[in-house]
């Protein structure tokens, strides 16, 4: 056995499941190392530590003696960094987007484009993105555990029964700015209900602040895993936030993560009035808790639109604290 003459508590379990852990008592740190066990809870531990303090002296410095200590701690820190390792594996993220008609909107996939594939490396993921929506289909999301709609949503029937099975079978999904809207009559109607209604709650698009500005953003859920480690309220990147015709708090399934906080009224320069809020409630980040999605109202740059050109005025990935809600949530939807 591992431990040599010492005796061991525990005798017919193999070597290969070697555990350790460090106790902590009222006086000392014990290094507490038992060959066999997978499982052990603290109380347990301390249990054994209290009943069994002399042998667990006499083993130690048997295997100080023996020069078994060291090899024994270098395999248990191997054995648990290959545990931290395998709970960081890659997951696999791809993006769509249209890229079309809104210098904005076509901006904004641009930098999540570039931003996206910086973030992968150290965040363990790996980012696709492809403006072919026939890729939309169960075959080719098999391959992904992450979907992203950038900037619009699919509009054939088929590429949206597959996305809808996707997700209902448990696949992760985050919606930006764009992707939400919906307007009868328009070029984007609201005519996918189960989309629009079910799964992001808001039903269509009502109004929006103009032109795109910075919003003081308050966290509504402290207890989600993506807002974990944000303050309470933060600045966020310029946008152009949208109203919805659904009030989402009236619906159990979605749970509000973020919402504009009253500091930021009033909220656009106009010059319309009515595109400049000076009070009510708007959510602009939120889960629906049946399934696993995320949907951010982000995702429309400002542009210099009084000179007609493509210039950007702003980037949708330039609010530290935003950009850790993002990968948060990436993380969140990837390591289910």
């Amino acid at each position: 056995m591992l431990f040599g003459a010492c005796p061991n508590p525990i005798q017919n379990i193999p070597s290969l499941f070697l555990r350790y852990s460090f106790v902590c008592s009222s006086s000392e740190m014990y290094l507490f190392i038992i060959c066999g066990i997978v499982d052990i809870r603290p109380t347990k531990i301390n249990a054994y530590i209290a009943e069994n303090s002399s042998l667990i002296f006499l083993t130690l410095r048997n295997m100080i003696n023996r020069k078994l200590f060291l090899p024994i701690v270098t395999a248990c820190f191997s054995f648990f960094t290959g545990i931290a390792q395998n709970t960081n594996k890659d997951f696999h993220v791809i993006a769509f987007f249209t890229g079309k008609e809104d210098s904005a909107h076509i901006s904004f996939v641009h930098e999540a484009n570039r931003w996206f594939p910086k973030m992968a490396a150290a965040n363990h993921f790996t980012y696709d993105s492809t403006n072919d929506w026939n890729k939309l289909n169960s075959k080719f999301l098999s391959q992904y555990q992450v979907v992203i709609f950038l900037d619009t949503r699919p509009e054939d029937p088929a590429q949206r029964k597959a996305f809808e099975e996707y997700m209902k079978q448990g696949g992760g999904w985050m919606g930006f700015h764009f992707a939400g809207f919906a307007l009868t009559p328009s070029v984007y109607p609201q005519n996918w209900d189960w989309y629009h209604n079910e799964f992001l709650g808001a039903g269509s698009y009502l109004s929006n602040t103009w032109r795109p500005t910075p919003a003081v953003l308050r966290v509504l859920d402290k207890n989600h895993p993506v807002t974990k480690n944000l303050p309470d309220t933060f600045r966020s990147s310029a946008n152009e936030w949208y109203r919805w015709t659904n009030d989402l708090r009236t619906n159990p399934d979605i749970d509000i993560l973020l919402s504009i906080d009253s500091t930021s009224f009033p909220l656009g320069t106009g010059p319309k009035l009515y595109e400049i809020w000076h009070s009510g409630f708007y959510p602009v980040v939120w889960t629906n808790k049946k399934y696993h999605m995320v949907y951010f109202n982000m995702g429309h740059n400002d542009m210099d639109y009084q000179n007609k050109s493509v210039k950007e005025l702003s980037q949708t990935f330039s609010s530290q604290t935003e950009d850790e809600l993002i990968l948060n949530t990436l993380r969140w939807l990837g390591n289910k």
